[in-house]
């Protein structure tokens, strides 16, 4: 007899997509049914790759991940316009899930997800991702491509297919 699917919502910009968001989305195939990543537009930030790209990407780690290890909650990709809380609304999302890399990251995500409590009545799971990307972020990435920083030192913090993409745009 199964109950009610727990879908999870992680959603982001992941511009570029990084190990850490990775780590975070396998971690969370053992607490959830189905995880849901879902790729938005944030009309405060500057994009370094477009959405097709974004997806293009990200839908490949997960094929990917889920090659690799089959065992866990199924994963899909899908992109989103508006309030991260409509999508996962329409998605019938139990939760939307938030990695943790820092102290700096619980204060700022506890206060989201109380507002997201109170507004939408949906709740976040935090998951704190491997010490490893401890400090790692997309926009550090994105300020190292831009400052013409070397893409080649990133290979511990960015999956191969990002970094192809990183040289190829540098290349063009």
């Amino acid at each position: 007899m199964s109950g009610p699917s727990h879908i999870a919502v992680y959603a982001g910009s992941f511009d570029p997509p990084t190990l850490g968001h990775l780590d975070v989305i396998q971690r969370a195939r053992r607490l959830f049914d189905e995880i849901v990543v879902g790729i938005g537009e944030n009309p405060d930030k500057q994009h370094m790759l477009d959405p097709a790209t974004r997806l293009t990407l990200m839908q490949q780690l997960v094929r990917d991940m889920l090659e690799a290890d089959p065992d866990g909650a199924p994963v899909r990709v899908e992109t989103y316009e508006g309030l991260t809380v409509d999508f996962a609304r329409s998605i019938n999302a139990v939760a939307l899930l938030r990695g943790i890399r820092n102290v700096t990251d619980l204060a700022s995500e506890c206060q989201l997800a109380i507002a997201n409590r109170q507004v939408a009545n949906i709740e976040t799971t935090f998951v704190i991702t491997d010490e490893r990307y401890g400090f790692t972020s997309s926009s550090l990435i994105r300020q190292i491509v831009d400052l013409g920083g070397d893409v080649d030192k990133l290979t511990d913090i960015v999956p191969q297919p990002v970094l192809d993409q990183l040289r190829a745009m540098r290349t063009a």
